[in-house]
């Protein structure tokens, strides 16, 4: 199945925005998880982030969006 590219622009721009800023949260938090402040179940909200992110960026470069494939209409 091939990726058709069903954003423009501006949603290609909006879901690296929104990838760039969850990847530098989960990096951000990391370490608040490693030193204990936060509890150890904050891996996987690290591990979320950064994999959400990830795709997310994934989605910008591609330009492609899985909501938008699932048929939803996005305002972006």
């Amino acid at each position: 199945m091939a990726l058709t590219c069903n954003i423009g622009a501006a949603g290609k721009a909006a879901r690296l925005r929104v990838g760039i800023m969850a990847v530098a949260g989960g990096v951000l938090l990391a370490p608040l998880v490693a030193v204990g402040i936060m509890p150890s179940v904050g891996w996987l909200a690290v591990a979320g982030s950064v994999a959400g992110g990830s795709f997310s960026i994934w989605e910008a470069r591609a330009g492609w969006c899985v909501v938008r494939a699932m048929g939803f209409k996005t305002p972006v």
